[in-house]
């Protein structure tokens, strides 16, 4: 009885510290500029002794060249290597040792490293964090070992993950002059060629105070915390920011196919076009459609190409509002061998060209917004997920623009919702992804033929 006691009065408590609907949760971040010009982004929140501790470098595979793909995701690596006497492995024991986390990880668009903690000993992560700023241990053998642990990387998360292998083809064909034409970890030659001064050169351009900022998020004390990171960051010399253009892809004319066959129980199709990110209205007009064909079991392609015409077991819709440079809007269905891809495609078009001529209907729309909305409170619960989203609009744009999330969710009219399907999803302008299981009678791919959905 004292256990469920104790779990009704945490969820109480959970739901009584969540802002009210449509409040914003961000409503008492600020920042501020270190003497160096390095920008802190700040959130304060005493509902616990916690604090998250956020160092973000733009420093994402964007950054890299044709021939050095997979360097990001290698210094990153190198980052968790150490500074001098403090190893990365003691750094990380001592983190645990106090009852917080440490992780990090890389994109296209930035590398970032977090550390929560107990709000009494931030200047743990601070003081290592500045170090590694400037004194990462970068030694031959372990570059050539988390080389080895780079390219194993990319073995388990795509060469052996059929899906994720169309993906990475899909954005090699549907991206031209956009660094997203290749992948985060790299191609496989690529991470054989790099060396210990590639490495070298590339934290030496992007590491620094000028190409990164810290968010911190949770239990501290706003000027007692600048004092700190006076101390130790602001001493670290400021260099100008690394040149880097904006590239974006010229208008694709023309669809394009990719056709990969690989050992897989099912085959997977991907449909993907190319739209625009948050700097533009028709950004969250995106969002909502995202919600409206893929969220729940009562989402438009759920509903039409499993439950009713049954050529798919699985659907989804994919969007990055925050990605950096205008990306893809996919949609990705999975279906039987002995299913005919051009039938699945078809299906998909359907559904694309019905959102595109009729309005959605006022209840299934205001269903769409709830679902983001509730997506928007309940993903950031923790400190480190606040501290997150606030640095993704941070690099996307700025980090303000993230209070104009649900007003313009909320916004949305079945008019927009019409409008931008009938813009964006067109058979003449998509990249169409088929991945055949090798061990399935092989249909002729002319089935998925170019133009198979209804043009717009």
């Amino acid at each position: 009885m004292r256990a469920v006691c104790a779990l009704v009065l945490c969820l109480m408590f959970l739901f009584l510290s969540l802002p009210a609907p449509g409040a914003s949760m961000f409503e008492n971040a600020s920042e501020a500029r270190l003497s160096n010009g390095l920008k802190v982004i700040m959130l304060e929140n005493r509902l616990a002794p916690i604090v998250c501790f956020q160092l973000w470098y733009r420093a994402g595979a964007d950054r890299e060249t044709t021939g050095k793909t997979g360097l990001a995701n290698l210094v990153e690596h190198m980052m968790f290597k150490g500074i001098g006497a403090m190893s990365g492995e003691k750094f990380l024991a001592t983190v645990h040792e106090l009852g917080g986390s440490a992780s990090g990880g890389t994109s296209h668009d930035y590398a970032w490293y977090c550390e929560t903690l107990p709000s009494s000993r931030i200047g743990v992560a601070i003081d290592f964090e500045a170090n590694r700023m400037r004194n990462l241990k970068i030694d031959e053998s372990d570059v050539r070992t988390e080389k080895m642990v780079a390219l194993e990387e990319r073995r388990m998360r795509i060469d052996d993950n059929p899906l994720a292998y169309l993906m990475e083809q899909l954005n090699a064909a549907a991206f031209q002059s956009e660094p997203y034409h290749w992948p985060v970890l790299g191609w496989t030659d690529d991470i054989g060629r790099l060396t210990s001064g590639d490495v070298r050169a590339f934290y030496s351009k992007y590491y620094g105070p000028a190409n990164a900022f810290i968010v911190v998020t949770g239990d501290f004390k706003k000027e007692e915390l600048l004092r700190k990171l006076q101390t130790a960051f602001g001493k670290i010399p400021e260099k100008a920011p690394a040149n880097h253009y904006l590239l974006e892809d010229p208008p694709q004319r023309g669809e394009r196919m990719v056709i990969v066959r690989r050992p897989a129980r099912v085959g997977h199709l991907a449909l993907a076009w190319h739209v625009p990110n948050l700097q533009s209205d028709d950004g969250y007009v995106l969002e909502v459609i995202k919600a409206v064909l893929s969220y729940g079991k009562s989402s438009r392609l759920y509903e039409g190409l499993v439950r009713q015409e049954g050529v798919a077991l699985e659907t989804s819709a994919h969007y990055e509002l925050t990605s950096r440079n205008p990306g893809l809007f996919s949609i990705v269905a999975s279906f039987l061998p002995e299913k005919d891809p051009g039938e699945v495609q078809r299906a998909i078009f359907d559904q694309l060209s019905l959102l595109g001529k009729t309005p959605v209907g006022t209840r299934e729309l205001q269903k769409a917004k709830n679902l983001l909305e509730a997506s928007f409170v309940f993903d950031h619960e923790s400190m480190m997920s606040l501290g997150k989203k606030l640095a993704e609009y941070e690099i996307a744009y700025d980090w303000a623009s993230i209070s104009a999330y649900i007003p313009s969710i909320r916004s949305v009219t079945p008019q927009d919702v019409q409008r931008v399907a009938a813009k964006y999803f067109s058979a003449q302008t998509d990249t169409v992804g088929i991945m055949i299981p090798l061990a399935s009678p092989v249909k002729t791919p002319a089935r998925a033929i170019p133009g198979a959905g209804a043009g717009h």
